[in-house]
Protein backbone atom coordinates (compact mmCIF):
# COMPACT_ATOMS: atom_id res chain seq x y z
CA UNK A 1 0.00 0.00 0.00
CA UNK A 2 2.75 2.66 0.67
CA UNK A 3 4.66 2.11 -2.60
CA UNK A 4 1.35 2.94 -4.25
CA UNK A 5 1.21 5.90 -2.39
CA UNK A 6 4.55 7.48 -2.36
CA UNK A 7 4.09 7.21 -5.98
CA UNK A 8 1.52 9.67 -5.89
CA UNK A 9 2.48 13.54 -5.51
CA UNK A 10 0.86 16.12 -4.16
CA UNK A 11 -2.55 17.17 -2.48
CA UNK A 12 -3.75 13.87 -4.07
CA UNK A 13 -1.20 12.11 -2.35
CA UNK A 14 -1.86 13.47 1.13
CA UNK A 15 -5.75 12.61 1.00
CA UNK A 16 -4.81 9.12 0.07
CA UNK A 17 -3.01 9.15 2.91
CA UNK A 18 -5.52 10.06 4.84
CA UNK A 19 -8.21 7.63 3.61
CA UNK A 20 -5.81 5.28 4.69
CA UNK A 21 -4.99 6.38 8.06
CA UNK A 22 -9.11 6.45 8.53
CA UNK A 23 -9.34 2.94 7.38
CA UNK A 24 -6.86 1.86 9.69
CA UNK A 25 -8.39 3.53 12.61
CA UNK A 26 -11.86 2.09 11.70
CA UNK A 27 -10.80 -1.34 11.61
CA UNK A 28 -9.72 -1.38 15.26
CA UNK A 29 -5.51 0.06 15.10
CA UNK A 30 -4.39 2.68 17.22
CA UNK A 31 -3.84 6.35 16.32
CA UNK A 32 0.10 5.77 17.19
CA UNK A 33 0.04 2.52 15.00
CA UNK A 34 -2.12 4.04 12.29
CA UNK A 35 0.54 7.02 11.88
CA UNK A 36 3.43 4.48 11.99
CA UNK A 37 1.95 2.09 9.17
CA UNK A 38 0.51 5.38 7.03
CA UNK A 39 4.14 6.81 7.45
CA UNK A 40 3.25 9.97 9.68
CA UNK A 41 4.15 11.86 12.26
CA UNK A 42 2.10 11.45 15.26
CA UNK A 43 1.11 15.33 15.56
CA UNK A 44 -0.25 14.89 11.89
CA UNK A 45 -2.61 12.16 13.15
CA UNK A 46 -3.75 13.47 16.00
CA UNK A 47 -4.43 16.70 13.81
CA UNK A 48 -6.40 14.65 11.61
CA UNK A 49 -8.83 13.23 14.45
CA UNK A 50 -8.86 16.58 15.68
CA UNK A 51 -10.13 18.04 12.64
CA UNK A 52 -12.67 15.73 12.41
CA UNK A 53 -13.62 15.68 16.19
CA UNK A 54 -12.36 12.02 16.15
CA UNK A 55 -15.08 10.71 13.01
CA UNK A 56 -13.69 9.53 9.75
CA UNK A 57 -14.85 11.80 6.85
CA UNK A 58 -17.94 11.27 5.51
CA UNK A 59 -16.63 11.04 2.05
CA UNK A 60 -12.88 9.45 1.54
CA UNK A 61 -11.02 9.41 -2.23
CA UNK A 62 -11.66 5.64 -2.79
CA UNK A 63 -7.60 4.15 -3.37
CA UNK A 64 -9.29 0.90 -4.75
CA UNK A 65 -12.77 -0.23 -6.35
CA UNK A 66 -14.95 -0.40 -3.29
CA UNK A 67 -17.25 -4.27 -3.94
CA UNK A 68 -20.10 -1.98 -2.54
CA UNK A 69 -20.32 0.25 -5.46
CA UNK A 70 -20.78 -0.63 -9.56
CA UNK A 71 -17.37 -1.13 -11.19
CA UNK A 72 -16.46 0.52 -14.58
CA UNK A 73 -16.76 -3.60 -16.23
CA UNK A 74 -19.82 -4.30 -14.64
CA UNK A 75 -21.48 -0.95 -16.23
CA UNK A 76 -20.20 -2.55 -19.25
CA UNK A 77 -21.77 -5.79 -19.01
CA UNK A 78 -25.31 -4.15 -18.14
CA UNK A 79 -25.03 -2.66 -21.62
CA UNK A 80 -24.29 -5.70 -23.37
CA UNK A 81 -26.76 -7.18 -21.49
CA UNK A 82 -29.17 -4.62 -22.36
CA UNK A 83 -28.49 -4.50 -25.54
CA UNK A 84 -28.75 -8.07 -26.40
CA UNK A 85 -32.53 -7.51 -25.01
CA UNK A 86 -32.04 -9.29 -20.99
CA UNK A 87 -34.95 -8.47 -18.86
CA UNK A 88 -33.32 -6.51 -15.81
CA UNK A 89 -33.82 -9.79 -13.50
CA UNK A 90 -31.24 -11.77 -15.61
CA UNK A 91 -29.28 -9.05 -15.76
CA UNK A 92 -28.83 -8.92 -12.46
CA UNK A 93 -28.48 -12.52 -12.22
CA UNK A 94 -25.54 -12.41 -15.02
CA UNK A 95 -23.32 -10.06 -13.33
CA UNK A 96 -24.31 -11.18 -9.15
CA UNK A 97 -25.98 -8.13 -8.33
CA UNK A 98 -29.89 -7.38 -7.40
CA UNK A 99 -32.55 -6.62 -9.58
CA UNK A 100 -33.44 -3.09 -7.62
CA UNK A 101 -29.32 -2.13 -8.59
CA UNK A 102 -29.25 -3.09 -11.87
CA UNK A 103 -32.85 -0.67 -12.22
CA UNK A 104 -31.65 1.81 -10.30
CA UNK A 105 -28.47 2.39 -12.54
CA UNK A 106 -30.62 2.24 -15.50
CA UNK A 107 -32.66 5.02 -14.33
CA UNK A 108 -30.47 7.27 -13.50
CA UNK A 109 -28.19 7.13 -16.68
CA UNK A 110 -30.48 6.83 -19.59
CA UNK A 111 -30.06 9.20 -21.65
CA UNK A 112 -33.51 10.54 -22.87
CA UNK A 113 -32.08 12.80 -25.80
CA UNK A 114 -30.82 9.81 -27.22
CA UNK A 115 -33.82 7.84 -26.99
CA UNK A 116 -33.21 5.93 -24.01
CA UNK A 117 -29.35 4.32 -24.22
CA UNK A 118 -27.71 3.43 -21.54
CA UNK A 119 -23.57 4.44 -21.95
CA UNK A 120 -21.93 2.57 -19.51
CA UNK A 121 -18.51 4.85 -19.95
CA UNK A 122 -20.82 7.83 -19.56
CA UNK A 123 -22.63 6.33 -16.63
CA UNK A 124 -19.57 5.51 -14.33
CA UNK A 125 -18.39 9.46 -15.19
CA UNK A 126 -21.35 10.94 -13.41
CA UNK A 127 -21.42 8.07 -10.79
CA UNK A 128 -17.89 9.25 -10.22
CA UNK A 129 -18.67 12.98 -9.84
CA UNK A 130 -21.66 12.26 -7.57
CA UNK A 131 -19.28 10.78 -5.42
CA UNK A 132 -17.38 14.13 -5.41
CA UNK A 133 -20.16 16.60 -4.59
CA UNK A 134 -21.71 15.20 -1.15
CA UNK A 135 -25.73 16.85 -0.71
CA UNK A 136 -25.62 19.48 1.74
CA UNK A 137 -26.38 18.53 5.22
CA UNK A 138 -29.85 19.46 6.46
CA UNK A 139 -28.89 21.62 9.18
CA UNK A 140 -26.72 23.43 6.82
CA UNK A 141 -29.44 24.61 4.73
CA UNK A 142 -32.66 24.76 6.96
CA UNK A 143 -31.82 27.54 9.51
CA UNK A 144 -35.27 27.36 11.41
CA UNK A 145 -34.22 22.99 12.33
CA UNK A 146 -30.56 24.34 13.08
CA UNK A 147 -31.68 27.13 15.26
CA UNK A 148 -33.78 24.55 16.93
CA UNK A 149 -31.58 22.12 17.56
CA UNK A 150 -29.07 24.33 19.04
CA UNK A 151 -31.40 25.44 21.37
CA UNK A 152 -32.02 22.37 22.67
CA UNK A 153 -27.95 21.64 23.01
CA UNK A 154 -27.89 24.88 25.15
CA UNK A 155 -30.68 23.64 27.72
CA UNK A 156 -27.91 20.64 27.73
CA UNK A 157 -30.24 18.16 26.09
CA UNK A 158 -28.78 15.13 24.50
CA UNK A 159 -28.69 14.63 20.40
CA UNK A 160 -31.64 11.48 20.94
CA UNK A 161 -33.34 13.73 23.20
CA UNK A 162 -33.52 16.01 20.30
CA UNK A 163 -34.12 13.68 17.86
CA UNK A 164 -37.39 12.24 19.47
CA UNK A 165 -38.25 16.20 20.11
CA UNK A 166 -37.77 17.14 16.69
CA UNK A 167 -40.59 13.90 15.53
CA UNK A 168 -42.85 16.17 18.20
CA UNK A 169 -42.74 19.32 17.23
CA UNK A 170 -43.15 19.07 13.04
CA UNK A 171 -44.90 15.63 12.88
CA UNK A 172 -45.91 16.03 9.36
CA UNK A 173 -42.20 17.16 8.15
CA UNK A 174 -40.28 13.84 7.86
CA UNK A 175 -37.38 15.95 5.98
CA UNK A 176 -36.76 17.70 9.24
CA UNK A 177 -36.57 14.64 10.87
CA UNK A 178 -32.95 13.70 12.11
CA UNK A 179 -31.57 10.38 13.99
CA UNK A 180 -28.83 10.81 16.80
CA UNK A 181 -26.12 9.77 14.65
CA UNK A 182 -26.58 12.98 12.56
CA UNK A 183 -26.86 15.80 14.87
CA UNK A 184 -23.21 13.99 16.58
CA UNK A 185 -21.56 14.53 13.64
CA UNK A 186 -22.64 17.86 12.87
CA UNK A 187 -21.06 18.37 16.25
CA UNK A 188 -17.77 16.87 16.36
CA UNK A 189 -17.27 17.88 12.48
CA UNK A 190 -18.09 21.28 12.53
CA UNK A 191 -19.00 21.91 9.11
CA UNK A 192 -19.56 25.51 7.86
CA UNK A 193 -22.61 27.10 8.67
CA UNK A 194 -23.96 23.56 10.89
CA UNK A 195 -23.40 22.97 14.50
CA UNK A 196 -20.38 24.91 16.23
CA UNK A 197 -18.16 22.11 17.64
CA UNK A 198 -18.13 24.37 21.40
CA UNK A 199 -21.63 22.79 21.57
CA UNK A 200 -20.30 19.78 22.82
CA UNK A 201 -19.38 21.34 25.96
CA UNK A 202 -22.93 21.00 26.64
CA UNK A 203 -23.05 17.35 26.02
CA UNK A 204 -23.27 15.17 29.36
CA UNK A 205 -19.66 13.92 28.50
CA UNK A 206 -18.53 17.46 27.82
CA UNK A 207 -16.21 15.59 25.13
CA UNK A 208 -14.06 17.95 22.70
CA UNK A 209 -13.49 14.52 20.43
CA UNK A 210 -15.73 11.53 19.91
CA UNK A 211 -14.40 8.49 21.70
CA UNK A 212 -13.72 5.63 19.90
CA UNK A 213 -15.07 2.03 21.36
CA UNK A 214 -12.88 -0.77 21.75
CA UNK A 215 -14.84 -3.98 20.46
CA UNK A 216 -15.74 -6.52 22.81
CA UNK A 217 -13.59 -8.89 21.43
CA UNK A 218 -10.30 -7.14 22.07
CA UNK A 219 -11.30 -6.69 25.35
CA UNK A 220 -11.90 -10.24 26.32
CA UNK A 221 -8.33 -10.97 24.62
CA UNK A 222 -6.77 -9.33 27.97
CA UNK A 223 -7.30 -12.34 29.99
CA UNK A 224 -4.67 -15.33 29.20
CA UNK A 225 -7.08 -17.68 31.16
CA UNK A 226 -10.64 -18.20 30.17
CA UNK A 227 -12.98 -16.21 32.35
CA UNK A 228 -16.45 -16.58 33.51
CA UNK A 229 -19.41 -14.48 32.09
CA UNK A 230 -22.13 -13.69 34.08
CA UNK A 231 -24.39 -16.00 32.66
CA UNK A 232 -22.88 -18.49 34.13
CA UNK A 233 -23.11 -16.92 37.76
CA UNK A 234 -25.77 -19.05 40.03
CA UNK A 235 -29.27 -18.20 40.04
CA UNK A 236 -29.62 -16.67 44.01
CA UNK A 237 -27.25 -13.92 43.35
CA UNK A 238 -29.96 -12.57 41.01
CA UNK A 239 -32.43 -12.86 43.83
CA UNK A 240 -30.19 -10.74 46.16
CA UNK A 241 -31.44 -13.12 49.19
CA UNK A 242 -27.72 -13.93 51.00
CA UNK A 243 -25.00 -11.37 51.69
CA UNK A 244 -21.39 -11.70 50.13
CA UNK A 245 -23.06 -11.34 46.46
CA UNK A 246 -20.32 -8.51 45.52
CA UNK A 247 -20.45 -5.94 42.78
CA UNK A 248 -17.08 -4.00 42.12
CA UNK A 249 -14.87 -1.69 39.30
CA UNK A 250 -12.37 0.56 39.56
CA UNK A 251 -13.13 4.11 40.26
CA UNK A 252 -10.17 6.28 37.96
CA UNK A 253 -8.97 9.67 38.41
CA UNK A 254 -7.66 12.19 36.20
CA UNK A 255 -5.95 10.90 32.78
CA UNK A 256 -6.17 7.21 33.95
CA UNK A 257 -3.23 7.72 36.61
CA UNK A 258 -5.03 7.36 39.92
CA UNK A 259 -7.94 4.92 40.91
CA UNK A 260 -9.80 3.59 43.77
CA UNK A 261 -11.39 0.01 43.85
CA UNK A 262 -15.19 -0.24 44.93
CA UNK A 263 -17.06 -3.13 46.44
CA UNK A 264 -19.93 -3.41 46.83
CA UNK A 265 -22.62 -6.07 48.48
CA UNK A 266 -25.60 -6.85 46.33
CA UNK A 267 -28.12 -7.14 49.19
CA UNK A 268 -27.42 -4.75 51.70
CA UNK A 269 -25.45 -2.47 49.68
CA UNK A 270 -22.57 -2.24 51.88
CA UNK A 271 -19.44 -0.68 50.32
CA UNK A 272 -16.28 -0.91 50.87
CA UNK A 273 -13.28 1.29 48.96
CA UNK A 274 -10.04 0.16 48.37
CA UNK A 275 -6.82 2.46 48.11
CA UNK A 276 -5.08 1.62 45.32
CA UNK A 277 -2.06 4.68 46.06
CA UNK A 278 1.10 2.71 43.84
CA UNK A 279 -1.10 2.09 40.86
CA UNK A 280 -3.69 -0.21 39.58
CA UNK A 281 -2.00 -2.54 37.76
CA UNK A 282 -3.36 -6.44 37.80
CA UNK A 283 -0.84 -7.26 40.55
CA UNK A 284 -1.63 -4.54 42.89
CA UNK A 285 -5.36 -4.90 42.39
CA UNK A 286 -5.27 -8.41 42.72
CA UNK A 287 -3.16 -7.94 45.76
CA UNK A 288 -5.41 -5.31 47.37
CA UNK A 289 -8.59 -7.43 46.84
CA UNK A 290 -6.62 -10.20 48.86
CA UNK A 291 -6.21 -8.05 51.51
CA UNK A 292 -9.36 -6.26 51.91
CA UNK A 293 -11.28 -9.23 51.86
CA UNK A 294 -9.36 -10.92 54.80
CA UNK A 295 -11.40 -9.27 57.89
CA UNK A 296 -14.70 -11.06 56.23
CA UNK A 297 -16.09 -14.49 56.98
CA UNK A 298 -16.57 -17.33 54.27
CA UNK A 299 -20.35 -16.56 54.84
CA UNK A 300 -19.81 -13.12 53.49
CA UNK A 301 -17.49 -14.06 50.52
CA UNK A 302 -19.60 -15.80 48.14
CA UNK A 303 -19.27 -14.53 44.51
CA UNK A 304 -17.57 -11.21 42.83
CA UNK A 305 -18.47 -9.55 39.90
CA UNK A 306 -16.45 -7.36 37.94
CA UNK A 307 -16.02 -5.44 34.78
CA UNK A 308 -13.72 -7.28 32.39
CA UNK A 309 -10.94 -4.73 33.36
CA UNK A 310 -6.90 -5.25 32.34
CA UNK A 311 -6.94 -4.65 36.01
CA UNK A 312 -8.59 -8.40 36.81
CA UNK A 313 -6.60 -10.13 34.42
CA UNK A 314 -5.23 -12.36 37.59
CA UNK A 315 -8.76 -13.47 38.26
CA UNK A 316 -7.96 -16.83 38.79
CA UNK A 317 -6.22 -15.79 41.75
CA UNK A 318 -8.73 -14.15 43.30
CA UNK A 319 -11.24 -16.88 42.82
CA UNK A 320 -10.49 -19.03 45.62
CA UNK A 321 -11.67 -16.45 47.95
CA UNK A 322 -15.57 -16.88 47.36
CA UNK A 323 -17.10 -19.98 47.71
CA UNK A 324 -18.85 -19.51 44.07
CA UNK A 325 -16.32 -17.95 41.98
CA UNK A 326 -15.34 -14.21 40.80
CA UNK A 327 -17.56 -13.42 37.46
CA UNK A 328 -17.53 -10.37 34.54
CA UNK A 329 -20.26 -8.86 33.12
CA UNK A 330 -20.19 -8.58 29.74
CA UNK A 331 -18.11 -5.65 27.78
CA UNK A 332 -19.62 -2.52 27.43
CA UNK A 333 -22.97 -3.75 29.88
CA UNK A 334 -22.63 -1.98 33.21
CA UNK A 335 -26.24 -2.55 33.35
CA UNK A 336 -25.51 -5.76 34.38
CA UNK A 337 -23.62 -4.20 37.46
CA UNK A 338 -26.19 -1.88 38.26
CA UNK A 339 -25.80 -2.00 41.94
CA UNK A 340 -21.94 -0.98 41.50
CA UNK A 341 -22.73 1.85 38.91
CA UNK A 342 -25.50 3.58 41.21
CA UNK A 343 -22.98 3.13 44.48
CA UNK A 344 -20.22 4.74 42.20
CA UNK A 345 -22.46 7.28 40.83
CA UNK A 346 -22.99 8.43 44.32
CA UNK A 347 -19.31 8.38 45.18
CA UNK A 348 -18.43 10.64 42.44
CA UNK A 349 -19.83 13.48 44.62
CA UNK A 350 -16.50 12.97 47.18
CA UNK A 351 -14.39 11.56 44.50
CA UNK A 352 -15.01 14.11 41.38
CA UNK A 353 -14.13 12.91 37.65
CA UNK A 354 -11.55 14.38 36.50
CA UNK A 355 -9.42 15.16 39.94
CA UNK A 356 -6.09 13.20 41.16
CA UNK A 357 -7.16 10.26 43.41
CA UNK A 358 -4.20 9.74 44.51
CA UNK A 359 -4.48 12.76 47.09
CA UNK A 360 -6.52 10.99 49.15
CA UNK A 361 -5.69 8.66 52.20
CA UNK A 362 -6.62 5.31 53.15
CA UNK A 363 -8.16 7.36 56.19
CA UNK A 364 -10.37 9.54 54.34
CA UNK A 365 -11.51 6.90 51.86
CA UNK A 366 -12.99 4.95 55.13
CA UNK A 367 -14.22 8.07 56.24
CA UNK A 368 -16.38 8.65 52.91
CA UNK A 369 -17.15 5.15 53.00
CA UNK A 370 -18.78 5.51 56.55
CA UNK A 371 -20.71 8.20 55.38
CA UNK A 372 -22.76 6.33 52.66
CA UNK A 373 -22.65 3.50 54.41
CA UNK A 374 -24.90 5.30 57.19
CA UNK A 375 -27.48 7.28 54.85
CA UNK A 376 -30.58 5.43 54.94
CA UNK A 377 -31.36 3.48 51.77
CA UNK A 378 -35.51 3.20 50.29
CA UNK A 379 -34.21 0.34 49.24
CA UNK A 380 -33.46 -0.99 52.66
CA UNK A 381 -36.68 -0.09 54.14
CA UNK A 382 -34.99 3.14 55.48
CA UNK A 383 -32.62 1.05 57.17
CA UNK A 384 -28.79 1.70 56.23
CA UNK A 385 -26.36 -0.76 54.72
CA UNK A 386 -24.06 -1.13 57.83
CA UNK A 387 -26.87 -2.01 59.38
CA UNK A 388 -28.67 -4.03 57.21
CA UNK A 389 -25.13 -5.96 56.44
CA UNK A 390 -24.89 -6.64 60.13
CA UNK A 391 -28.06 -7.74 60.58
CA UNK A 392 -27.98 -10.62 57.74
CA UNK A 393 -24.73 -11.60 59.07
CA UNK A 394 -26.47 -12.26 62.35
CA UNK A 395 -29.10 -14.18 60.52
Amino acid sequence: MMGVLMGIRGRKRRLDLEAEYWRLLQSGVGTVEACKLVGIGRKTGYRWRAENGGLPPERMPETEHSGRYLSLLERKRIATLRERGLTMTEIASRIGRSTSTVSRELRRNMLEHDKGVYDADMAHHRSRERACRPSRPKLQTDTELRAEVQARLDLEWSPEQIAAHLRILWPDQPDRHLCHETIYRALYQGAKDALSRTLTKKLRTGRALRKRRRSGGARAQRFQTPARLIHDRPVVVELRERVGDWEGDLVVGRGNRSAVATRVDRRTRLLRLIPLPDGHDFARVCDAITAAMAPFPASARMTLTWDPGSEMSRHYELAPLFRDGVFFAYPASPWQRGTNENTNGLLRQYLPKGTDLSVHTAEELRAIEERLNSRPRKTLGWRTPVHAFAAALTA
